[in-house]
């Protein structure tokens, strides 16, 4: 089973180069980037973990400039967004990001995508349906793949509706970089089958429950809309360090585990690490 890191990349926390050597130089096979690109004050959406939002939340950095930092630096790691919010971007600059760092990086790019849970940043960016986000996610998600792999692009939808264009450079990865899908079930499980690559749960939000007990149910419900569940491998977000669920995680087919670690400098970043590179090696048999 593959392990990742994720941390809220700060102007505080250890610098970007420096992480990816260190998550790269321990075994793990990716890095991941989350996003906000401000936190409202006057905000009325609950933060989803239950109590206060972290700092962090309001500090991080874009994910494409750190990730480029960490491409920079590393061979192998993957590079994902962990998540990116494509309901706060623009589709045609988000696919030269991606298709950019793909190059940069020599097609070791993820793009983890998500709806969001934030109702008053999305509106602060024009998206005012938050319930109807998901429509906008779809359709800026597959506006992009006609812009990743087609000559003269376009793309015509209900609310993303891009005349014929020139856009280039096109990803390494071909047909494009894998778009991994953030959601709870069933949902999140659908988008996923309907549209992604990967499917990406989280573990430790109080509503969602055990995620482990939705997995027959979403390999089931790949395989009746006709899609191999072994082409949409799930990726799972908020871990315990218990071996023992690590390793009932692999035991039941979880491709990736992605663990968080503190927006801190080394001190307190290298030792998280090298406990969960120890965990990793035991769940791996090493």
């Amino acid at each position: 089973m593959k392990f990742g890191v994720a941390m809220f990349f700060t102007d505080y926390a250890m610098e970007a180069t420096d992480f990816a050597r260190a998550v790269e130089d321990r075994g793990f096979d990716s890095v991941w980037a989350p996003e906000h690109s401000h936190i409202p004050l006057a905000r009325g959406s609950q933060f989803p973990q239950g109590g206060e939002l972290p700092k962090k939340y309001a500090d991080c950095m874009d994910p494409f400039v750190t990730l480029t930092a960490a491409a920079a630096v590393t061979k192998t790691l993957l590079l994902g967004t962990g998540v990116c919010l494509v309901v706060q971007r623009d589709p045609i600059q988000t696919a030269k990001l991606v298709a950019s760092l793909d190059q940069v990086s020599k097609g070791r790019f993820l793009f983890g995508i998500g709806g969001g849970w934030n109702a008053e940043e999305m509106a602060d960016h024009g998206t005012t349906d938050f319930k109807g986000r998901w429509k906008l996610v779809r359709e800026r998600v597959e506006a992009m793949k006609a812009i990743w792999t087609q000559d003269k692009p376009e793309y015509h939808g209900d609310l993303v509706d891009l005349p014929p264009m020139l856009a280039n450079p096109k990803p390494v990865q071909k047909p494009y970089p894998p778009v991994i899908v953030g959601g709870a079930f069933p949902y999140g499980a659908r988008r996923a089958i309907a549209y992604g690559d990967g499917w990406v749960p989280h573990g430790s939000r109080p509503q969602y429950g055990d995620v482990a007990t939705f997995l027959p149910e979403f390999r089931k419900m790949a395989r009746e809309a006709g899609r191999d569940p072994a082409t949409i491998p799930v990726t799972m977000f908020g871990v315990p360090d218990t071996l023992d669920k690590l390793k009932h995680y692999r035991d039941i087919g979880v491709d990736r585990l992605v663990v968080t670690v503190d927006s801190a400098q080394a001190d307190v970043v290298l030792p998280e690490l090298d406990r969960w590179a120890g965990l990793m090696r035991q769940v791996n048999g090493g």
